[in-house]
């Protein structure tokens, strides 16, 4: 059992736990994930490891209360156990020797781009974040990347914060301006193929971290295939770090798509069972 030591929410739909796991918080890295059940009879959730502290042996891993699984995740306090954390899983990033970096997050993304950004910020390197949102309500983790970088620029969809538009409108301007060795973007598959399409051009290495459907973690289900320059890899085990540019993100988002009814279904199961 893992025992929840903190809990923040974020906004109306992402909470913050810090959980209890000094065998995990000895080893991971930046890039890697965990994966969580909240019961013994509760679906395997994977999530990337929003922070860690090596001496308080604590992870920390940030979600959107979106299917069944992680709404009944957001309900749990601290002092509440559960039942698993598997970890550290995936290969750490391999970030190389930048000299300036842009990590773009998009909404919930952010959780996963704040560790690289640390990371980099800590190695030295001129580190740029550019955060996306759709409004103003759902902005999270602010000062907390703007402790981790040089500069630090936030979006939204309608303008009601920042900037008014998309992360790559920021990003096309950056990199027509100066030289970037860096490109870090996370968050949903349409963004980070975009940015990706951005960086192209200039031959600016790309790094996107895929959220494929995953089962076990460990390479054996299958699941999280995704194409990656023509060949098929394993998120889980290959990644979930991959070249932007090698990436076949239409595939991706077909595959993402495929259970889309039977999650909903789900929660309408939960939403009675509540009633």
């Amino acid at each position: 059992m893992y025992k929840i030591l903190d809990k923040r929410v974020l906004n109306s739909e992402v909470t913050a736990l810090t959980i209890e796991a000094p065998f995990i918080a000895k080893k991971v890295k930046p890039g890697q994930f965990v994966i969580i059940r909240a019961d013994e009879k509760g679906e395997r959730v994977p999530l990337t490891v929003a922070d860690f502290d090596f001496d308080k042996g604590t992870v920390t891993v940030i979600f959107q209360a979106i299917g069944f699984s992680t709404k009944k995740l957001a309900k749990f306090q601290v002092g509440d156990c559960i039942s698993d954390c598997v970890g550290p899983l995936g290969v750490p990033t391999e970030f190389g020797n930048p000299r300036k970096a842009i990590i773009i997050g998009g909404g919930v993304g952010c959780a996963i781009a704040y560790p690289q950004a640390k990371a980099l910020y800590n190695m030295g390197v001129d580190t740029t974040v550019i955060a996306g949102f759709r409004n103003k309500d759902i902005v999270i983790l602010e000062e907390e990347m703007r402790a981790v970088s040089n500069n630090l620029y936030i979006t939204t969809d309608d303008g009601s914060y920042g900037q008014k538009g998309f992360v790559t409108n920021v990003l096309a301007n950056l990199i027509s301006k100066d030289s970037y060795d860096l490109v870090i973007a996370i968050g949903p598959v349409l963004m980070m193929k975009n940015v990706a399409k951005t960086t192209e051009e200039q031959k600016i290495k790309t790094i996107v971290s895929l959220n494929p459907i995953m089962i076990d973690g460990t390479g054996m289900c299958g699941g999280c295939r995704v194409t990656v320059g023509g060949e098929v890899k394993f998120a889980c085990v290959d990644g979930p770090d991959f070249d932007g540019h090698l990436v076949d993100f239409d595939e991706l988002m077909r595959r993402n798509s495929l259970y889309k009814q039977e999650e909903a279904h789900a929660c309408r199961l939960e939403a009675e069972y509540n009633d």
